[in-house]
């Protein structure tokens, strides 16, 4: 059930063109509690001065080597290790936007590599992620924004057309060029790297599954397979009755200098 103060939140700011990320942060929030303080995010998500900011599409360029490289540092992994840790923890919080804004409200920021930001100077986590100002937000007719006119809005037919706008923008435009120039630097599996989105999509889901709409299990079987990687982890019963995540790739956390087995790794 939604709780009283996110529905408070949302029904706040839904109809403001200023606010289109408002069922967003309200969750993250709910989830966190706070919005400004996420090690890994922009406050409240929006870059409004991108001045030290660039665009996450250089990932696909030079921009990668250091990111790969803080991986290697900051847990002194084997190169093919690091690749799929850096891929874990930034498909994580790069995902986080659309999927909270999908299962919050059907509004999905289109996070392209252009309209996603990043910078590596704050030390806490591996990049920092934050979305342009004006990044294109897609919604259904039915969304108070869709009557707003702002060429930032993209209203499309209906909730299939909507999970097609959020594999465009997050998959097919970001994260498959950017899997494309991992592996141009390891020889790490696509199976390896794609477990670890469908884990991060419903790890997300899990965690405010508190002050989401709808069933849990429903929104994250929506989510998977639109993006097509349903097949890589399962829900299974968790600790006092909630699902919990048991995935059938691993993020090569098993072979750090210190061994981590994450809960739900598919090694035991």
């Amino acid at each position: 059930m939604v709780t009283t103060a996110l529905d408070r939140v949302v029904s706040d700011h839904s109809a403001s063109p200023a606010q289109p990320l408002a069922p967003v942060t309200a969750t993250l929030r709910a989830m966190f509690g706070t919005s400004t303080e996420l090690p890994g995010l922009a406050p409240d998500l929006t870059v409004q001065d991108p001045t030290g900011w660039q665009p996450t599409s250089d990932l696909a360029g030079a921009s990668l080597d250091t990111l790969l490289d803080s991986s290697r540092e900051r847990w002194q992994a084997q190169p093919h290790a690091a690749a799929a840790l850096a891929w874990k923890a930034y498909t994580y919080w790069l995902a986080l936007p659309a999927v909270l804004g999908w299962a919050s409200a059907r509004r999905v920021p289109l996070l392209t590599g252009t309209d996603v930001l990043m910078h590596f100077n704050d030390p806490r986590p591996l990049v920092t992620l934050g979305l342009h100002r004006d990044i294109t937000v897609a919604v259904l007719p039915s969304d108070p924004l869709a009557l707003s006119g702002l060429a930032h809005v993209r209203v499309v037919a209906d909730e299939t057309a909507l999970l097609e706008e959020l594999r465009r923008s997050l998959l097919d435009e970001h994260l498959t060029p950017l899997l494309d120039a991992i592996h141009t630097k390891v020889r790490l599996g696509q199976r390896t790297l794609l477990g670890s989105l469908s884990s991060g999509v419903a790890y997300a889901v899990l965690r405010s599954a508190d002050v989401l709409p709808g069933s849990s299990a429903e929104t994250i079987a929506t989510l998977l397979g639109t993006l097509g990687v349903e097949d890589l982890i399962e829900l299974v019963p968790g600790r006092g009755g909630n699902l919990d995540v048991q995935r059938k790739t691993c993020c090569l956390a098993f072979t750090l200098p210190k061994p981590k087995v994450c809960v739900g790794c598919c090694i035991k």
